[in-house]
């Protein structure tokens, strides 16, 4: 007798529920007309997803209020929506990574990555159109200096920057120093990348002379603009760690510096890498900066102390608006396009060692 009443209550609970199938089938109808819909405008990749999303939006919406109600029909629109703003906000960092690599990937060889531009002229480039043999001239100066200089960016504003929010979270306490230090942190962190520039021009132009420009100097003038990221993310990172990690340190006896060091810090490092990373990203891309403090150099200067540097951001700009050759631009955009992959494959590499850091140093869980 109980049989029946199974069954019954199986058909009562699946009543008015769409199959699996029934949302596969509205996609392949929506780009059906989204196909048809975009060839009656002019076909193209544009107005074709257009369309299709907005089909199978309204369709999807329309059959689920048909047949399992208004309710559901309203949830299943909200959900749709999202996955649109979601792939919406996706589409140019996608466009961004494939034009990148459409035009960049042809430019990187191994004469771009070590070679410099020294000796290139307007005379080599355009021979290398006419016979069409490989582009010369590389990035590898410029790989250097950014390398340098964001090394020495980083050398001054990650201690600065970490002892700055240890300072606001673990002492200030709401002190004077530590509400102007909260000010001021939230003013620099808003100021144009070119007022940092010529900051670090006019501090080194008083002390050695006007036109003081080296690698140091836009490395000083980097970190005025990394230093208060790092101290904003670190602080965000420091104050999520629980106080009663801090009070079982202290009821142990352990001194207040004993447990920063050993169990506040531990326990955000992996917020605090990412942050550093973030923070680095931020200014390994400033070309404005670069140009007023280390200017532009064709060949490879190892000494962030003396001389010109160039920088991929730099190297970059300096290829799009004073090509090499003016009458063939063809090889100076290829160039220009391939340090742009280089430095997303550089700033990709600094998130993956990151991550690597922060699982180092993370705090182990467990036996």
């Amino acid at each position: 007798m109980s049989t029946p009443t199974l069954s019954r209550t199986k058909s009562s609970l699946t009543k008015n529920q769409l199959p699996g199938y029934a949302i596969w089938a509205i996609l392949a109808g929506a780009v059906v007309l989204g196909a048809a819909a975009s060839s009656a405008l002019g076909f193209s990749i544009a107005t074709f997803a257009v369309f299709t999303a907005v089909f199978f939006v309204v369709g999807g919406w329309s059959v689920t209020s048909v047949v399992e109600g208004p309710r559901k029909g309203r949830d299943r629109l909200a959900t749709y929506l999202m996955y649109g703003a979601f792939l919406l906000a996706l589409l140019p960092l996608l466009s961004v990574l494939w034009t990148v690599l459409e035009k960049g990937l042809p430019g990187m060889t191994y004469n771009f990555l070590f070679t410099s531009m020294n000796g290139m002229t307007g005379a080599v480039d355009n021979e290398s159109v006419q016979n069409g043999t490989p582009v010369l001239g590389g990035a590898y100066h410029a790989v250097i200096g950014t390398l340098l200089i964001t090394f020495w960016t980083t050398l001054i504003s990650v201690p600065v920057g970490l002892l700055a929010a240890v300072y606001l979270v673990e002492y200030g306490d709401g002190k004077v120093l530590s509400r102007a230090i909260t000010f001021f942190v939230d003013v620099m962190t808003g100021i144009p990348s070119i007022v940092a520039g010529l900051f670090a021009a006019a501090l080194f132009g008083m002390i050695f002379g006007p036109g003081t420009r080296t690698g140091f100097v836009a490395a000083v003038a980097l970190s005025v603009l990394m230093v208060p990221v790092v101290v904003r993310s670190t602080e965000e990172m420091l104050r999520i760690v629980p106080n009663e990690l801090r009070e079982a340190s202290y009821a142990l006896g352990v001194r207040k510096w004993r447990t920063i060091v050993k169990v506040v810090i531990p326990t955000a490092i992996s917020g605090i890498a990412s942050g550093v990373t973030l923070a680095i990203a931020r200014v390994i891309g400033e070309t404005a900066p670069i140009l007023v403090t280390a200017g532009f150099a064709s060949a490879i200067n190892w000494n962030v102390f003396s001389g010109w540097m160039s920088t991929l951001p730099t190297y970059i700009y300096y290829q799009i608006l004073t090509p090499t050759s003016p009458t063939n631009v063809d090889p100076s955009i290829q160039r220009a396009w391939a340090a742009a992959l280089l430095l997303i494959i550089m700033v990709m590499l600094l998130n993956l060692l990151a991550r690597l850091v922060a699982r180092m140093f993370a705090p182990k869980t467990g036996r």
